[in-house]
């Protein structure tokens, strides 16, 4: 509804606007076709000539005559256009009644006579710009453009119902601050009267009612108010709670499932949360088929109270069945009944259900599966019935390529890229063929693994590989052959505890510093290991966390079979935990040590002793660059070239049976990107047992892109306090966070 008087153009189809005063007159303006025109311009009709006496119009003899001649000759040239001369323009005359062509006239003259000598209609039309075209107007704003309207809203009476966030996060009016006329700022608010009416009723307020005004602002020339004005009246309270439907097992379980209560408001999403929880309910306790019918709610305007009425659709109490499938077939159901985490003869469980399809999904063998209860008929125990779940399959790729690209300063760059058949051997037996080529690793792998083997979340994995490691530390040609079973985190499936064990057999051929010979010899090693693992993760994301802690054991009982057999025993304890400051900062924290018992070092394999240092360490450092060192010839350094800029001598870690590394960092997100200061610590030693003496600190500070896979991170750090022969700058990138 508009306020004020609204002026509305003068121009109708088929009219012209009268000039406003001062605006002048058309000189000619167009006559009213209901008036007879003046006597001057009237035309006097003529007597109908007689057929028999009737002339040609124009006779021919003065056609020809005006006709210009033209020369035989198609080749003549043509006349110059000079010479030309054109006829004289004919004359209308007026005739007088009874008046005959020919008499007193020439023929043309009779003919032009009939033209009606309209002086009016003769004259030119009047110029287009001398129209008064006018837009609708709001009264007091008649003198702003229609395109410069603006306006401001203001809305009364929804604040006191709570209304008011909702309102303008949906209201057309508050959706813009201006508008192309103002017919376009009433129909939003008309828009806005039928908004306001639905919240309202949403909330119990049936009796509401929502008006609109536009009105201008006084002294703002253009610009006006749009004022909603909503009277909300009395709230409607549920009066009574009636559920129609069988009873169940136990009694009320749908009365309980419905969290509604006489006296609260009629309020729409709260009574569709209220029917939504009974749907996602009773199937977790034995209703399959349970289906919800159409609520239907009685108001009395009288006392402002509902009666509420929800019909229920109960079906048969159920309970666990057969598997059966369909489809293009993946696994047989034996294989299904693997993946199942109920028993036969079970209360029917949906979550159990959606259970078993994503046990289905992980297996990345499937384009599409689904898995649905289906009705049989059949008696189960309790006076339940069997239902049984139908698993339809459509069979998706099952080969894949990965790659992962890294680099860190002292280890170089590193491409791995591996071949994958996830089902070559079914059900669920794989084929992963594994490459790395690197600045100093190369190698190459072979994998069977069998997924939820004989149960589910079982993987047995049995590796062949063949790898050449060219560090500072020692040059190792190793192959191994290595068997495991495991119970592992996925990114569907995140686990509380997991698992491994295996057994592991490795020859390798290394350099290694003879100490006694102060030189480099080789030295070939037959080790063979019984390796455990076990890990327990309260995080929150397998690949991100922000929130809680992981704790990771390892135990390696080996023995090196060289120079006679030594038994050892390796072991690792690791603590991670991370704490959310704020939405978007993370305070991350690792602490991790490792000891070797039962070997001297000298005797221990260069590759299976430990090493501190690079992006999975402590950052700042180059890989394996913290630890004991020796001091050897530089065999890039010539004495003969006095220009040589090579040190005459180089320090190589020679690791230890024991170490420890701190780290703390803040991770601090905006968006898909990040900045992560970070302080790392740590140390190597050769004694048995880490020590906290002779610590080494590193800082930096990175930079994270978060992807739906996991987050890209680059860091850069420095040692602190650096020694001779240590990095300057380390700079690490990787897929993942550093821990």
């Amino acid at each position: 509804m508009l306020a004020g008087a609204v002026s509305l153009p003068a121009m109708a189809h088929g009219q012209i606007n009268q000039p406003k005063p001062g605006q002048g007159v058309p000189s000619s303006p167009l006559p009213d076709p209901t008036k007879q025109p003046p006597a001057s311009a009237q035309t006097t009709p003529t007597t109908p000539a007689d057929p028999a006496n009737d002339a040609p119009i124009v006779p021919d003899a003065t056609f020809e005559k005006e006709v210009p001649q033209l020369s035989s000759d198609p080749n003549a040239p043509l006349e110059p256009i000079e010479e030309f001369t054109a006829p004289a323009p004919v004359v209308a005359q007026p005739t007088t009644p009874g008046q005959q062509p020919g008499a007193g006239t020439t023929a043309a003259d009779a003919a032009a006579a009939q033209v009606v000598q309209d002086s009016e209609l003769n004259q030119p039309l009047p110029p287009l710009s001398s129209f008064n075209v006018e837009p609708v107007q709001i009264a007091g704003v008649e003198d702003a453009p229609a395109s410069e309207i603006r306006y401001e809203t203001r809305v009364e009476g929804l604040e006191e119902i709570g209304l008011t966030d909702r309102f303008n996060a949906l209201s057309a009016l508050k959706n813009d601050k201006d508008a192309p006329n103002a017919v376009i700022v009433a129909a939003r608010a008309r828009e806005d009267e039928e908004l306001a009416k639905r919240l309202m009723r949403a909330i119990g307020y049936y009796d509401g009612t929502a008006t609109s005004s536009i009105e201008p602002l006084p002294g703002q020339q253009g610009r006006v108010r749009a004022v909603l004005t909503a009277i909300p009246g009395a709230q409607y309270k549920l009066g009574s709670i009636t559920v129609r439907a069988d009873p169940t097992v136990p009694p009320g379980m749908i009365e309980r499932e419905l969290p509604l209560k006489v006296g609260e408001a009629v309020d729409a999403e709260r009574i569709q949360g209220a029917e939504a929880n009974v749907s996602l309910r009773l199937p977790q306790q034995g209703y399959a088929f349970v289906q919800v019918g159409q609520r239907d709610i009685l108001l009395d305007d009288a006392t402002h109270l509902g009666d509420y009425t929800l019909p229920v659709a109960l079906g048969p109490r159920g309970s666990f069945g057969r598997i059966v499938s369909k489809g293009d077939p993946v696994f047989e159901t034996d294989h299904i009944e693997i993946l199942r985490r109920y028993k036969p003869g079970e209360l029917y469980d949906a979550r159990k259900v959606d259970d078993l399809r994503q046990a289905l999904v992980a297996t990345s063998l499937f384009s599409s599966v689904a898995v649905e209860p289906q009705r049989t008929g059949r008696a189960g125990p309790d006076g339940t019935e069997e239902v049984d779940l139908l698993v339809t399959q459509n069979k998706g790729p099952a080969r894949t390529l990965a790659g992962q690209v890294g680099y860190g300063t002292g280890e170089g760059f590193t491409l791995q890229g591996s071949w994958t058949h996830r089902n070559l051997f079914p059900p669920e037996g794989a084929l992963i063929v594994s490459g790395i080529a690197g600045t100093q690793q190369q190698g190459l792998g072979v994998t069977f693994r069998r997924s939820n083997a004989g149960k589910r979340d079982r993987t047995v994995t049995l590796v062949a590989s063949a790898n050449r490691q060219d560090y500072d530390a020692f040059e190792a040609f190793t192959g191994t052959l290595s068997g495991r079973i495991s119970y592992d985190s996925t990114p569907i499936w995140q686990k509380k505890w997991t698992y491994f064990y295996g057994v592991e057999l490795v020859g390798t051929n290394e350099d290694v510093y003879d100490f006694t010979l102060q030189d480099r010899l080789r030295r070939t090693y037959l080790i063979g290991a019984l390796p455990g693992y076990l890990g327990y993760d309260s995080s929150d994301d397998l690949l991100n966390p922000t929130r809680g802690f992981r704790v990771k054991l390892n135990l390696s009982p080996e023995a090196s079979m060289n120079r006679g057999t030594r038994p050892y025993i390796r072991g690792m304890l690791e603590g991670t935990a991370y704490y959310p400051v704020t939405s978007s900062i993370v305070i991350a924290g690792r602490a991790r040590i490792g000891a070797i018992a039962g070997i001297s070092r000298d005797d221990l394999a260069p590759s299976r002793r430990y090493y501190a240092g690079g992006g999975g360490s402590v950052r700042g450092f180059g890989f394996q660059e913290l630890g004991p060192k020796t001091e050897e010839p530089n065999p890039k350094f010539d004495p003969n070239d006095p220009d040589s800029k090579e040190p005459p001598t180089i320090f190589r870690p020679v690791g230890g049976r024991s170490f420890n590394e701190f780290a703390i960092e803040a991770r601090y997100r905006f968006g898909n990107f990040g900045i992560v200061p970070f302080l790392d610590a740590g140390q190597v030693y050769d004694s048995t047992l880490p020590k906290g003496s002779d610590l080494r600190f590193g800082a930096g500070i990175g930079g994270r892109f978060y992807t739906n896979f996991g987050p890209m991170r680059i860091d850069v750090a420095t040692p602190i306090a650096r020694k001779p022969g240590e990095s300057k700058i380390a700079l690490y990138l990787s897929i993942g966070q550093a821990f």
